[in-house]
């Protein structure tokens, strides 16, 4: 990783996460030339254009030609160059699929693509820039890796994590500015590991990208109001899943809620429904996200809220679930 990057209380409200990843971008390029970025006509809204701006002749707008730039991508990295692509995350996940699938995670190419306006952050777009359905694409491809940050500073160790990592990434950031999570990028991310930000022994919140803020709040709230021990974990990165993490939570908890900014089909909700069932072990499970529906058109903020995914939401079902029973015993083979 690189050396610790920080900005001042005042920076961090000025910065989008997507201006922490153009930073991180151009901070790589300087060091590393084999660096190439690609935009489909989207560099001043994805932030990209900032290393298009610091090395020009490196920077490749395609125009409105998202498939092509994949396919363009796997070419600069069959070459030996690193490229970097950047588009909205629905456009990245759905309109380009074909290519991801084949011109990249099939040839296991060293592409890393930045998604940007991810889940309902574009909220006023309306349903066709909504990206709902993104983890659940990009998570059954094989060779990929799929991570969410928190904010802006784990933007930035994703970035650098995915440069120093071999293969395909799917870097799934959000359009706006992000309620500030860490201060520093020098808190010891590490990919494929769940981050725990609050400690708890009642029940364990697994939460993701702008869900993780919401999910403290709401630990924090809980743990005031009814005397509750929320354990919260930042599941930043989906693929490859912190497993021993959800393992632990089952054993140490009993109820376990998932919160994501995504349907609960597919996405973080599946994956650790996936671990429970593979243990063969119970526990009272909730998915929070979006219940197999499109969203409604609006602010970010109060889509959240119709969600269930801001902290209002995840007080009140984590409230519900910590009524369900479950076996009290500690011996788990009449539940395999």
């Amino acid at each position: 990783m690189g050396a610790g990057l920080t900005y001042t209380a005042v920076d961090s409200t000025k910065l989008a996460t997507a201006e922490y990843y153009g930073k991180a971008m151009v901070e790589l390029g300087e060091a590393h030339p084999e660096i190439v970025a690609l935009t489909a006509d989207l560099g001043k809204s994805t932030k990209i254009g900032m290393f298009g701006e610091k090395f020009p002749d490196r920077f490749f707008n395609v125009g409105i030609a998202e498939q092509g730039m994949f396919s363009m991508a796997a070419g600069f990295a069959k070459a030996g160059c690193v490229p970097f692509v950047s588009t909205f995350s629905v456009f990245a996940a759905l309109r380009a699929a074909d290519q991801v699938h084949a011109d990249i995670c099939y040839q296991n190419i060293n592409a890393k693509i930045i998604a940007t306006h991810g889940g309902t952050s574009f909220g006023q777009a309306g349903s066709t820039h909504h990206a709902i359905v993104d983890f659940a694409v990009e998570r059954a491809f094989p060779n990929m890796t799929l991570i969410c940050p928190a904010d802006g500073m784990e933007t930035v160790n994703a970035v650098r994590a995915a440069y120093e990592t071999p293969g395909p990434f799917y870097i799934r950031i959000n359009r706006g500015f992000d309620r500030v999570v860490y201060d520093s990028t020098d808190y010891g991310f590490e990919l494929g590991k769940a981050q725990v930000m609050r400690e708890g022994t009642d029940i364990t919140v697994i939460a993701v990208g702008s869900c993780v803020f919401q999910a403290m709040q709401a630990a924090d709230f809980l743990k005031n109001s009814d005397g509750l021990s929320v354990r919260v974990l930042n599941m930043h990165t989906l693929k490859p899943l912190d497993v021993e993490a959800v393992q632990k939570a089952i054993a140490d908890t009993r109820r376990i809620v998932t919160v994501e900014d995504h349907s609960v089909i597919g996405g973080l909700g599946s994956a650790v429904a996936e671990v429970i069932a593979d243990t063969g072990k119970g526990c009272a499970f909730k998915r929070l996200g979006w219940q197999d529906s499109f969203s409604t058109i609006g602010l970010h903020e109060d889509l959240m809220s119709l969600a269930e995914i801001d902290s209002n939401g995840i007080i009140a079902n984590v409230r519900a679930v910590m009524k369900k029973d479950f076996e009290l015993d500690d011996d788990w083979k009449d539940e395999v």
